[in-house]
């Protein structure tokens, strides 16, 4: 053979090997979990994610403008800091008909891809449009499936428009990132599009392994400063047969070479990269794995697991952490997390924790320097706010959560030093009449409520209790003590100070009747605009009180009914007799989906509907109900021996899954604002992992403490893998006929399970056991059983 036809054969067989490394993503994503969408909710947004980049589109397929923090472009394709694409347009034409691909008649998800399936029936042609992100590059996998489904040979042209839009995130002005004009070129012997952006070396390369037929620069029909272009291939299908065409993103911030390099390794690597995402999705699967009766449930637990892994966001300039919600806060908060991250612990994805809690602390450090915690940071690194009053407490107690979790000391010392300066922080230049109740804004974001809020109060009085069990480990005793009895006195003026026998609830806030009139007013436009008549009536009748009562000192005032108030039981610290009614008191302000974000806004005639929330088109959570009050309000049920109510609040949040984008639930419930949000995890996994099946971990004493409280109606639930340490403990319950058993098991046969149940507290540490309290016990190296008979 001559040496130029050799070459030509090694290379047709060296392409022909490539080519059978394309994946074929049905056959992929065959038995990987998946929830089909509702054809009424196909005009709404989807997200495919990794952790460098992401894809926010509709699920009928179009890449419509959207999103309100940078109007109308926080949808397409982005890779932090910057936006790559606006969006794509395909496209058939055969036998002289164009037929837009814009009206999927089906969107499914999975936990790693998403999928667009069109049947186009009056031309005998099925076609599957897939998207897959990798973690870890900055690359995005786009497949459209071909088949064929008539009995004539099929000859169709493929149009594919793509349109870039290389620019900065929100606040790129505050780091000197400066939008330019983008431009595109085909470059042939990459089979791709090559965009830039003029005035930064900003760069994406979308193409193919198929070299296409025609290629055409088109200008953008989206707002801003990109471009676009068009690739076309032609399609000749058999009856009965299928074709894939494959599309590759590299991208980079950086420059050309970085994102020619991305492009080139998803290229040869995405089967790989495929299957390396899928076994991580079973893996974190069976962490905190959950088997109950109620299968709604359990699936939403499960994929609310996959929801916190998409909003891990890593910027490697600035660093890795988890983003608040898609699409409209893919960056970095500090309360979010602060929330979230217990919820994260929970389900093993303790990755995540460590490299938002290292990002959150250096941000902080290096923007306050005071132990402040910032509340908002873009992907740029600029910080918009610098923090609110209870974000600073509550990373106190985040750490000491998470050190109960891994008993790591270094951990504990490593942020010690911004737990002491921000407690210190928070009283002194927060507390102007040394009462302990920090002045400023809260979780409320309502205009005036910056005085003493109940939520604030709460956090604080529980980080220095926190606090003062690590300064203890720290062998700072006196700095303990001090803490401890702040923490005591701040337990009891909550109790006496901030409740209102009156409304059978802690108040909103404390302040001055000044203060309170003013909120009323405003309070009362409010509820008159949403056409809410008992709030009306309920406020005019505050104003008219404070006005024949007037105090020259602050008071509560119960003005809202703002979901905060249940904070105090929410953190525990509430009297046993206060939190009974003040329990009782906030189901008057739920719907069928959870609790209400500010209470006078509930309505009262439609309280047993479940339908779409009707939002403002300027994003407000005005008539809200929202997960976060709910699961917090689930934590309150169950901190005071309630876990039949807290399992009503968490079916009623369960409602909002997969109600708009299938194996997600909004941040409004059930279907407005973020499509997926961080802090549904700890509504979900504390009630759940530490609540119901009461894991409680003090690592640095390898010790588990396991006090189940579970569900009265669960006839059996099991909970495998909760990872903490190194270790893993696993509780199984079955109750049939008039029998009850238990099962636990350990890995780490150094550990002690201390087991806490109505009947006993028994103590298993691989020594000798006996019966006890009815309990037949059985142990081996690495298990305790437990049965008996029921009365």
């Amino acid at each position: 053979m001559k040496p130029i036809l050799l070459i030509a054969a090694l290379l047709l067989k060296c392409y022909n090997i490539y080519a059978q490394e394309i994946p074929v993503m049905d056959s992929l994503m065959d038995n990987q979990p998946k929830i089909e969408g509702k054809k009424e909710y196909l005009a709404s947004p989807f997200v495919t994610a990794g952790n460098r980049m992401y894809l926010v589109g509709h699920q009928d397929g179009n890449f419509p403008e959207l999103g309100w923090h940078i109007k109308d472009e926080m949808g397409g394709i982005w890779n932090h800091p910057i936006k790559i694409f606006d969006g794509m347009n395909a496209r058939i034409v055969s036998s002289g008909d164009t037929l837009k691909l814009n009206k999927a008649e089906k969107f499914t998800n999975y936990p790693t891809a998403g999928k667009h399936s069109y049947n186009l029936k009056t031309n005998d042609l099925k076609i599957n449009r897939w998207q897959f992100v990798p973690d870890s590059l900055q690359g995005t996998f786009i497949q459209y499936e071909f088949e064929n489904t008539g009995d004539r040979k099929m000859k169709a042209q493929f149009l594919l428009d793509v349109f870039a839009d290389l620019r900065p995130t929100w606040l790129g002005e505050k780091t000197n990132m400066i939008d330019g004009q983008d431009s595109g070129n085909f470059e042939d012997s990459k089979n791709a599009f090559i965009f830039k952006d003029e005035l930064n070396p900003w760069f994406a390369l979308f193409g193919s392994q198929e070299p296409p037929v025609a290629v055409n620069s088109i200008s953008s029909s989206y707002k801003g400063k990109g471009t676009g272009g068009q690739l076309v291939y032609d399609i000749d299908l058999k009856p009965g047969k299928k074709f894939t065409l494959n599309f590759f993103i590299g991208t980079s911030y950086k420059s050309l070479a970085e994102a020619e390099k991305e492009y080139s390794f998803l290229k040869q690597n995405i089967k790989t990269e495929i299957l390396q995402k899928n076994k991580k999705y079973a893996d974190l699967s069976q962490r905190s794995k959950l088997t109950i009766p109620d299968k709604k449930l359990q699936q939403t637990f499960e994929w609310l697991k996959y929801n916190a892994d998409w909003l891990v966001q890593e910027v490697p300039e600035i660093g890795s952490g988890i983003t608040a919600g898609i699409p409209d806060y893919p960056w970095w908060f500090g309360v979010d997390s602060e929330y979230a991250l217990k919820g994260y612990m929970a389900v093993g994805q303790t990755e995540a924790v460590f490299n938002t809690i290292q990002l959150l602390d250096s941000v902080s450090n290096k923007v306050n320097a005071n132990g402040r915690i910032i509340h908002e940071m873009s992907t740029n690194g600029a910080v918009f706010n610098k923090g609110n009053i209870n974000e600073t407490p509550q990373f106190a107690s985040l750490i000491w959560e998470v050190y109960k979790w891994t008993g790591d000391k270094d951990f504990l010392k490593k942020y010690w030093s911004t737990i002491v300066k921000g407690l210190n922080w928070l009283m002194k230049e927060n507390d102007t009449n040394n009462n302990l109740f920090p002045d400023g804004f809260g979780m409320m974001e309502i205009h005036g409520m910056d005085s003493e809020m109940v939520d604030v109060a709460s956090y604080t009085q529980r980080a220095f209790a926190d606090a003062a069990e690590m300064a203890t480990i720290l062998k700072q005793d006196s700095l303990s003590r001090e803490y401890a009895e702040t923490a005591e006195l701040l337990k009891n003026k909550i109790n006496d100070e901030f409740w209102s026998d009156e409304f059978q609830s802690f108040a909103d806030f404390i302040g001055t009747d000044e203060q309170a009139l003013r909120l009323i007013d405003d309070a009362l436009i409010r509820a008159d605009t949403l056409n809410k008549p008992w709030s009306v009536q309920e406020l005019k009748q505050t104003k008219n009180y404070i006005s024949a009562n007037p105090s020259p000192n602050s008071r509560p005032f119960v003005l809202h009914h703002n979901w905060v108030v249940n904070t105090p039981m929410e953190m525990g610290i509430a009297d046993k007799d206060k939190a009974a009614l003040a329990l009782k008191t906030a189901r008057n302000y739920i719907n069928p989906f959870g609790v209400f974000v500010t209470g006078i806004d509930r309505d009262e005639k439609v309280k047993d509907e479940e339908s779409s929330f009707t939002g403002s088109k300027v994003f407000t959570y005005t008539g809200a109900v929202m997960t976060l009050p709910t699961g917090v309000q689930a934590i309150a049920e169950n901190n005071y021996g309630n876990p039949d109510g807290a399992l009503d609040y968490l079916k009623r949040m369960t409602k909002s899954f997969s109600y708009a984008l299938p194996g997600s639930m909004y941040e409004v419930s059930p279907d407005y604002g973020m499509m997926t949000q961080a802090w549904n995890i700890y509504s979900f996994a504390v009630p759940i992992v530490q609540q119901f099946f009461g894991i409680k971990p003090y690592a640095p004493d390898k010790l588990i403490t396991v006090q189940p409280q579970l569900p009265s109606e669960w006839e059996y639930a099991n909970l495998e893998n909760v990872k903490i340490a190194d270790n893993k403990v696993s509780v199984f319950y079955k109750r049939e006929m008039n029998t009850e058993t238990w099962k636990f098991i350990k890995t780490d046969k150094n550990w002690k399970l201390k087991i806490i149940l109505p009947a006993g507290t028994y103590i298993f540490d691989n020594t000798e056991k006996v019966t006890k309290d009815n309990f037949s016990i059985t142990t081996s190296e690495n298990v305790f059983s437990l049965e008996r008979k029921l009365q």
